[in-house]
């Protein structure tokens, strides 16, 4: 018991923490000045909130109308293994179809879950180190058509800067300097500005990690940018288990993604702790209020949800049943007994979201480097589990507004999961002045726009 009150008193800074870090560039201002509403807070001008009009009174339905947007939604369980330099991820990330505007992507066990990586302090060079590949996979067009100079390349070394906003802290006097905290990451030096794609934001809590990439053209429609974590793994609040939720509107549309990562096991009574954790998410996810609006604080407060992640749900059959149904591909017969199906059905912690339909095979458990699951005609090593084949990595919705186009997995042999992904497309709310601000900011007469006068 005392280990676990000590484990409260001493963690939730650190898991609990709302910094997050994103595109240096890509927060701020025309006159260079960081966007108070991801990093500081600073009053805007009353007339602003018609940015807004979910959460404004004043606004009236018939001023209303929507535009829809695509967003790629994937999770990966990595299992600790660190990605090579030359590890191309163009094809997992659907890069050729160039037709999405976000992309939301999860991973699970970004370093090993060991009491080193569990307890000890944040290393965020794994976390760059992802983020340089995707932004590679996600702008390589730009970089091919607009490689850096030998004296841009000089200028820019060792790597690119990237900043790390805290929480808004409501309890704090309004306007206090001391509420912007910066941090200089070093990474691959890239040439985030010219490219396509932004890194939105991204955040890890030991293993569990998820990046948000947008389309240029969208980032300065998009505002409150934030995070949120929780802990739920040994003794109940450590983060080698829990989830990292990212939330932001999009026009007047909020949206909240939820990466996971819940209780293994594959013992009947097992699926009880992947409840616990999934209620312990949704009760303990609290984003910041803002410094003026009363923004979505919880889950399913939000517009639009997605959940995704390695949720752990197994086939309630006996071992050599379920990889007997698994090479026959009877998966109709698999889909009943899968755990979170039930769940899904019953009505349990799950109440109310959707998942599409599953055409693909189990994502878990498989051979290193190898398309054989784990222990299929083979002996395991002594003291090893055996681990029966299962979809435990999904992505689920809740909400309306909100259609899945795709739904599938891929194929990349660099852990014992498959990486799964599913497209959505979204519709937001959005009003007139903010079509026209959003025509202005593509002309190429922005420089020169008021936009007070607009709104």
């Amino acid at each position: 018991m005392w280990l676990r009150l000590v484990a409260n008193r001493l963690l939730p800074k650190r898991f609990g923490s709302q910094k997050f870090i994103s595109d240096d560039h890509a927060d701020e201002d025309q006159d260079g000045e960081t966007d108070a509403e991801v990093g500081t807070l600073k009053q805007r001008p009353a007339s602003r909130s018609l940015l807004f009009p979910v959460m404004s009174e004043t606004i009236t339905i018939d001023r209303l109308f929507t535009e829809e947007y695509r967003i790629f939604v994937s999770t990966w369980n990595v299992g600790g293994i660190p990605p090579p330099e030359d590890l191309n991820l163009e094809d997992w990330l659907d890069t050729g179809s160039k037709s999405y505007d976000i992309y939301i992507l999860g991973f699970q066990e970004v370093v090993p879950l060991n009491a080193g990586n569990v307890l000890g302090s944040e290393n965020p060079s794994i976390c760059m180190k992802w983020n340089s590949l995707i932004r590679t996979a996600l702008n390589r067009n730009d970089y091919s058509s607009n490689r850096a100079s030998p004296q841009e390349q000089k200028s820019s070394s060792p790597g690119e800067r990237q900043k790390v906003y805290p929480v808004n802290k409501e309890q704090q006097p309004f306007g206090s300097i001391n509420y912007s905290m910066e941090k200089e990451f070093e990474g691959r030096s890239m040439r985030s500005k010219k490219g396509e794609f932004q890194c939105l934001m991204s955040k890890q809590m030991v293993g569990i990690m998820v990046t948000a990439w947008v389309r240029r053209r969208l980032r300065r429609l998009i505002r409150h940018p934030s995070v949120s974590c929780v802990g739920c793994g040994l003794m109940g609040c450590l983060g080698n288990k829990g989830s990292v939720s990212v939330r932001f509107l999009l026009n007047g549309t909020s949206f909240c993604f939820v990466c996971t990562h819940l209780a293994s096991g594959e013992k009947e009574g097992d699926e009880s702790h992947r409840n616990w954790g999934v209620s312990q998410i949704m009760s303990r996810t609290r984003f910041p209020a803002g410094p003026s609006m009363d923004l979505p604080r919880t889950i399913l407060s939000h517009d639009r949800i997605i959940w995704l992640g390695d949720l752990n749900y197994r086939i309630s059959l006996p071992d050599p049943e379920t990889r007997s149904l698994v090479e026959r591909h009877e998966w109709d017969t698999l889909h009943e007994n899968d755990q979170l199906r039930v769940e899904l059905c019953e009505g349990g912690v799950f109440e109310g979201w959707q998942e599409g339909n599953i055409g693909f095979a189990p994502t878990y458990k498989y051979s290193p480097d190898s398309d054989q699951y784990h222990g299929w005609r083979q002996q395991s090593a002594i003291g090893e589990k055996k681990r029966a084949p299962a979809w435990c990595d999904r992505i689920l919705w809740y909400g309306k507004g909100i259609k899945q186009n795709r739904y599938e997995r891929g194929e990349s042999k660099l852990s014992d999961h498959r990486p799964v992904r599913a497209t959505f497309t979204v519709i937001t709310d959005i009003i007139n002045s903010i079509k026209l601000m959003e025509r202005c900011f593509s002309s190429e007469r922005y420089e020169n726009l008021d936009i007070d006068r607009l709104i």
